[in-house]
């Protein structure tokens, strides 16, 4: 296969989306990407807290986009270096969508863009408060798309309104722009950009593509050409090579040895009050989840975590914790969630020993094994009540 492939504008595109950022410099003058550095100053704070909170060093250098249209969310990841693994900072609410499933194809369809993408443009002065320009039509496009009139000018923007675009609020477009511009300063040039038609693990979404799309074959063909991108990010959290071959038609080149890691399940971004509305937990169950090694063990473990998190009150105040979290099907500790008392530096520390080190025998119901949510209290004394 690879022989039919090649390179359309090595620098403009593979550069893009290949995880090979900062390599280049697309001019020596600094690109105008603020209206003024004070409207930025609140939303630099607002991230810095954020970053901290969920244990990213701040600045980032490198950040990468990835959108779904049929769940209308945009997320954010980050990294500091180019062989670290990305993490996931924010999940962005699309607050306004047109026109349907497929890759956009010509001027006037209504078409967000599905594929390979990275931005292009700063404009600190658009109408729709601000707005990061993508590479549409990019290479594979403008051979797939119409000839004469592919259309133009897709943004991330604000102002919540679209015609093939992704629109965000204001304040939403306000940290997305600045974060771009941010590693745009540390040296990232090309911020790739990934579109599609919807997240791929997502049973009910599938379902309804599949009815959607049924006369539709070649919307269907280009879903499951560019899924192995979204596999692979899914399996490393690193961006693959994509080509493009001689037809246009997008190749995904991966490298089996990159490390795997655990995949993570998405929260919905429309319900920040409850981080488990994206999974399918069951409030009744036949056998309740219970730990592997007995009840005498978990007790021995909360009780050696809450020495060990002595050093990390303030003021040597006793605190007493509420940490929710789920037991998936497979025994595993998901999205632990300190929901009630602790500090930052406490709950990040919460959070990774429940998920990293409890393990337990699932839940069932009618015989078979169910994602099922936990709360569990956590005593932390402070030393001079020992």
């Amino acid at each position: 296969m690879l022989q039919k492939v090649f390179f359309v504008g090595l620098l403009l595109f593979a550069a893009a989306v290949a995880d090979v950022q900062a390599q280049y410099s697309v001019e020596d003058a600094p690109v105008k990407v603020f209206k003024t550095p004070s409207m930025f100053v609140k939303v630099e704070d607002s991230l810095k807290k954020e970053f901290k909170e969920k244990g990213l060093h701040w600045p980032a250098k490198y950040m990468y986009v990835r959108a779904f249209k049929h769940e209308k969310q945009m997320e954010v990841w980050v990294k500091n270096d180019w062989k670290e693994t990305f993490s996931l900072f924010k999940v962005y609410k699309v607050c306004a969508t047109s026109g349907t499933y497929g890759p956009k194809r010509k001027e006037g369809d209504k078409q967000i863009p599905e594929g390979f993408y990275y931005i292009n443009e700063f404009n600190p002065n658009s109408n729709y408060h601000l707005a990061l320009g993508l590479n549409y039509p990019n290479a594979s496009d403008a051979i797939l798309s119409d000839q004469h009139k592919p259309g133009g000018d897709i943004y991330i923007h604000g102002n919540c309104v679209t015609i093939g675009c992704l629109p965000l609020t204001d304040s939403l477009i306000e940290q997305v722009y600045y974060l771009a511009s941010v590693v745009k300063e540390q040296g990232q040039d090309f911020i790739p950009v990934h579109i599609y038609p919807l997240r791929y693990d997502n049973s009910k979404a599938i379902e309804l593509f599949s009815n959607k799309t049924k006369n539709k074959q070649e919307v269907q063909k280009f879903a499951s050409e560019i899924r192995e991108a979204y596999e692979f990010f899914e399996d490393t959290h690193q961006l693959p090579t994509v080509l493009i071959g001689k037809n246009g038609g997008y190749v995904v080149a991966t490298n089996p040895e990159t490390p795997k890691i655990t995949r993570i399940k998405i929260i919905e971004t429309n319900n920040p009050a409850d981080p488990y509305a994206a999974w399918s937990l069951e409030d009744k169950v036949d056998i309740v989840p219970f730990y592997k090694d007995g009840n005498a063990a978990l007790q021995r473990w909360l009780f050696n975590l809450s020495k060990e998190l002595v050093p990390m009150l303030y003021g040597n105040a006793s605190m007493s914790l509420q940490v929710e979290f789920i037991v998936d099907k497979n025994g595993n500790t998901a999205l632990a969630t300190v929901v009630r008392g602790g500090n930052t530096e406490m709950n990040k520390v919460v959070k990774e020993k429940f998920e990293k080190e409890l393990k337990w025998t699932p839940a069932t119901k009618d015989g078979k094994p169910v994602n099922s949510k936990l709360k569990q209290n956590l005593n932390i004394t402070a030393p001079e009540d020992l």
